[in-house]
């Protein structure tokens, strides 16, 4: 059930920033309000929280508020499981793995609106005068020291 809760809290902040999105807030709103329409609406909205949150962090907080929002993702998913009998529960988490299954990315590749996500190798070239560039943030290239041997 924690791994359950894991994965979820983990896929809500990795699609907040994606198109897959929409189709997730939609079905884990719906799972979230157990067909009570008010509680999911009230789960839309924490939903929407998260992602406004994700979309307005700055580069320097963005890291600490993805801990914070799939650990309180995670609590949440957890608290509804915990709220339901041992046959509601089974079906519940039947329910939330086949949700989760079709949205965690394949290859574990992922991008948010700000970036590009590749799982395996990219080719970049420039035709006709014109220019082509990739940004991939802070890279170090080069071979690491060997042990042993002074660094200088």
């Amino acid at each position: 059930m924690t791994a359950l809760a894991a994965a979820g809290g983990t896929t809500v902040v990795q699609a907040a920033t994606t198109d897959a999105w929409a189709g997730l807030r939609q079905q884990l709103g719906r799972w979230l309000g157990r067909g009570d329409l008010q509680r999911e609406n009230a789960e839309l909205e924490r939903l929407d929280q998260t992602a406004d949150e994700l979309d307005t962090a700055g580069p320097a907080e963005l890291e600490r508020v993805r801990i914070r929002q799939e650990a309180g993702w995670q609590v949440r998913i957890e608290t509804v499981l915990e709220s339901l009998d041992d046959t509601e529960r089974a079906q519940a988490a039947e329910q939330l793995s086949a949700l989760l299954s079709q949205r965690i990315p394949q290859g574990g590749v992922s991008a948010s609106q700000s970036g590009q996500a590749v799982g395996g190798n990219v080719g970049i070239r420039a035709d006709h005068a014109s220019a082509a560039a990739w940004s991939m943030g802070s890279v170090t290239l080069g071979n690491p020291p060997q042990p042993g041997l002074p660094q200088g």
